[in-house]
């Protein structure tokens, strides 16, 4: 049940996110700062651009709730900035085969909660999680990109609102490193480790966002995108079910038209 609501949380995000972006896309631009009217000598082949932002780590599988509850980490924690490279292709008018990898990282200091070592110290150790997605999918434009004056004639269209899905595969990593109690024993020994789960994985998105045209071929874009993915945990977290990889992901970048 948690998961579900998460999720719906998830997806609420993900819609005030699109309703900001074309609310700002939308709102009236300064005389100076309006973009050329110059046309292009033919309609565009794609585009290829950078994007950076926030990912929120949806964090829901037990191997999370475990390191919450003994150390001093939080959900929010494994939240991370991201960077990402698109590389868009024209198939039709308003449809392009999209390309590219997204990458985020992110590492928490902590101690345990409810222990301290010998000489009474906290007992430290350090979680990070490392994300590679590299995918492919399908991006509509819900309005023109521009129109055909002649044969040899394509104004661009100013603002050009966005959907579209895809999949790919993610490689994560999961580590820990520090001191650690071993729990098992009655001595709870204190001993230093590196705790290690990594992998391949399939992956699947949606996304949704804006094109804003700034100059000639230029363009600035605003994107909100959930992925859903998961992984098996190796054999030094071996029972514990697969980790939740999935996540909201907010960026903002810049793209060029060729």
């Amino acid at each position: 049940m948690r998961s579900i609501h998460k999720e719906v949380a998830l997806m609420r995000h993900f819609g005030l996110a699109l309703a900001l972006a074309f609310v700002l896309a939308l709102s009236p631009v300064p005389a100076a700062a309006q973009p050329s009217p110059d046309f292009l000598f033919s309609s565009p082949k794609g585009m290829i651009g950078f994007r950076s932002g926030w990912l929120f780590s949806s964090a829901n599988s037990d191997l999370f709730d475990f390191v919450q509850q003994h150390l001093t980490v939080d959900r929010k924690d494994f939240n991370a900035p991201a960077l990402g490279v698109d590389v868009e292709i024209a198939m039709a008018p308003r449809l392009s085969a999209i390309g590219g990898f997204d990458y985020a990282r992110n590492s928490k200091d902590s101690e345990y909660r409810d222990f301290v070592d010998n000489q009474r110290l906290p007992i430290t150790q350090t979680t990070r999680l490392t994300e590679w997605n590299i995918a492919g999918g399908v991006k509509f434009a819900i309005t023109p990109r521009g129109r055909e004056i002649s044969r040899r004639a394509f104004i661009p269209a100013t603002v050009t609102p966005y959907v579209g899905a895809g999949g790919g595969l993610l490689h994560y990593e999961f580590l820990q490193f520090g001191d650690f109690v071993d729990v098992d024993t009655a001595t709870m020994d204190v001993f230093t480790d590196t705790f290690r789960s990594s992998g391949w994985t399939p992956s699947a998105h949606v996304f949704g966002g804006v094109d804003v045209r700034v100059h000639k071929r230029l363009y600035l874009s605003g994107e909100g995108r959930y992925l859903w993915s998961s992984g098996t945990p190796d054999s030094d977290f071996i029972d514990f079910a697969p980790i939740d990889l999935a996540g909201f992901k907010v960026t903002a970048g810049i793209h060029y038209m060729f």
